[in-house]
């Protein structure tokens, strides 16, 4: 379900749309991070640098400070907040097409992921280690089905994240270490990871402190421990982002993956979401 979700969310990063929003909010859209830390972090509110690091958890605090709270002082969390359902709707209308948004198959496909975000919401209460999905699922919802199903997979994919980051401490992997130890696995290669702007010497000090524990072979591989350790992460968050499933129930997950069929191809089919990522999509 997360891989059929996620790139339903991550639209928002890429799109033009999204980024003549930004640059409408006054964000610099020569790159896409002023309007990334400002979209997904404004359900937090004005936070500061250290809020985000500890939620986003992969970047780089350097890099953070460099974006946040400078993106409060370009335009508010209600006025981003309100630009992103706006950036939304207009890269649905673009992707997926008018024809598929008045679908009654869109309709319920919006109605069944809001049941299962319903669950990830109940399931994480005031929960001090899913802050991303709390925060996402306590804003208003939108009225227009394509909105609530953005909305819907946001709060689940960030229900899954704030879980993942769970279980990478539970690892004992710092947020360097986790990059580094997924890149060994093949999770994507090494270049790709260089978004999250550690320094080479950062990397090079996680790859020895990871070769220490036994975790990483000489030339940087994933030993035997290391895949095991990686392969506990990833049961671990599954685990953790079971309880909208259970809420929904088996035969309605069936129904609303076959139902995300058309969208995750009009999605995947824009060629605006990257090839390789961060998160292992298609790895793990």
């Amino acid at each position: 379900m997360w891989h059929l979700l996620e790139p339903l969310h991550a639209l928002l990063y890429y799109a033009p749309e999204a980024f003549d929003e930004a640059a409408a909010l006054g964000y610099d859209t020569s790159e896409r991070w002023p309007s990334y830390f400002a979209w997904r972090a404004a359900p937090l509110g004005p936070v500061g640098p250290d809020r985000v690091a500890d939620t986003f958890y992969s970047f780089s605090p350097a890099m953070i400070a460099r974006h946040v709270p400078a993106a409060w002082e370009t335009a508010a969390p209600a006025d981003v907040l309100a630009a992103r359902l706006r950036a939304v709707d207009r890269t649905y209308r673009a992707v997926l097409g008018e024809e598929l948004l008045a679908s009654p198959e869109l309709a319920e496909a919006a109605t069944l992921a809001r049941t299962a975000a319903d669950g990830a919401a109940a399931a994480s209460g005031a929960l001090v280690s899913r802050p991303l999905a709390v925060a996402n699922a306590a804003l208003p919802r939108p009225e227009a089905p394509h909105l609530v199903l953005w909305q819907s997979a946001t709060v689940l994919r960030e229900h899954r994240g704030d879980g993942h980051l769970e279980a990478l401490v539970d690892a004992g992997l710092d947020p360097v270490e986790s990059l580094v130890s997924f890149a060994a696995i093949g999770a994507a290669p090494e270049p790709v990871f260089e978004s999250r702007g550690w320094s080479g010497e950062e990397w090079e000090a996680a790859r020895a402190r990871l070769a220490a524990r036994g975790l990483l072979t000489a030339d940087g591989g994933a030993t035997e421990a290391g895949r095991a350790l990686r392969a506990e992460v990833e049961r671990r968050t599954d685990e953790l982002a079971a309880a909208p499933w259970d809420a929904l129930g088996p035969d309605g997950t069936a129904r609303l993956a076959e139902l995300l069929g058309g969208p995750w191809l009009a999605a995947i089919g824009s060629g605006l979401l990257p090839s390789e990522n961060t998160l292992g999509i298609g790895k793990v």
